[in-house]
């Protein structure tokens, strides 16, 4: 295997690693760490992270690789801005449903603020794609960042190594979008910080 097909495969598997859909899960996942949430008995943790892992990221992976398949298109021609929006679609109407189960189970407002604000990442995503097409996949790591940013506020925790980490790997994806030809500069950058502001605003006014 040549060189540049080795940084092409490595690409890839940080592109399937870092899938756009795992903000809210690992969002509550860091919440259960670092905060007194993680007081709360282990079979509820347990519970409302299977449930969020099936509803924001198994659910909408498998509709959209179903979606790809039926219409004989790669990963590469999925990518194409007029073809994103019916994956946008697929997975909003999912965060929806996931949002609407946590209602039902009475989870504490404050805990489904994650999911809508991932919610509200892919929807201004989404929005924007209609015009510009504009990397997903920078917009869920940087949601990350400003989810973590606004409740090492909220919980007083020290975020910066985190942080640093995130940023390490927010440069990572960035770069193995741009080498994929998925994204340029700007559209990685843009959903960088789309997703920083909106996951953290959402947060903080809701």
């Amino acid at each position: 295997m040549t060189r540049e097909k080795q940084i092409i495969l490595a690409a890839r598997v940080v592109s399937i690693i870092f899938t756009p859909f795992y903000l809210p899960f690992v969002g509550m996942v860091a919440l259960f760490m670092f905060s007194y949430l993680s007081q709360l008995p282990f079979w509820f943790q347990l519970h409302l992270l299977i449930a969020i892992y099936f509803f924001t990221i198994l659910l909408p992976t498998l509709l959209i690789r179903l979606y790809r398949h039926y219409q004989g298109w790669n990963l590469i021609e999925l990518g194409h801005k007029e073809r994103r929006m019916v994956p946008y679609v697929i997975s909003i109407m999912c965060y929806f449903a996931c949002i609407s189960v946590m209602e039902s189970q009475h989870i504490p407002h404050f805990m489904g603020n994650i999911v809508v604000a991932a919610l509200v990442v892919q929807m201004v995503c989404a929005i924007i794609n209609v015009w510009w097409k504009i990397s997903t996949h920078m917009a869920a790591i940087g949601g990350f960042a400003g989810a973590l940013f606004v409740f090492a506020e909220l919980f007083t925790f020290n975020p910066v190594w985190w942080f640093c980490l995130v940023l390490v790997v927010a440069g990572l994806l960035g770069t193995a979008r741009m080498i994929l030809r998925q994204h340029s500069l700007a559209q990685v950058v843009a959903g960088f910080f789309v997703g920083f502001f909106c996951a953290g605003l959402s947060i903080i006014l809701l």
